[in-house]
């Protein structure tokens, strides 16, 4: 795979996890203050997210990589024969 593709791969893959990994440990607060959303966390902890998020998405590319390159899954032969559901 060229890198650009892999990082347009990196790209999509950290914004779906982004979104798997916001709503873990936001708790509303006890007491909502004037013009807050009652269901706005009170610790969003938003950088710790985004740390784990790219981590993440890191760990899921690669694996992605790796399956792609090894030639375990040919999606240039699968192309080639029609697709896998034919």
């Amino acid at each position: 795979m060229h890198w650009v593709t892999t990082l347009a791969i990196y790209f999509t893959v950290w914004w779906t996890v982004l979104f798997a990994v916001l709503p873990w440990g936001a708790q509303a607060p006890a007491e909502v203050e004037p013009g807050m959303a009652a269901s706005a966390p009170a610790k969003p902890r938003l950088m710790l997210k985004f740390a784990i998020t790219s981590v993440l998405a890191l760990i899921i590319t690669l694996a992605l990589w790796l399956v792609a390159e090894s030639g375990l899954v040919s999606f240039r032969e699968m192309a080639r024969e029609g697709g896998p559901f034919r």
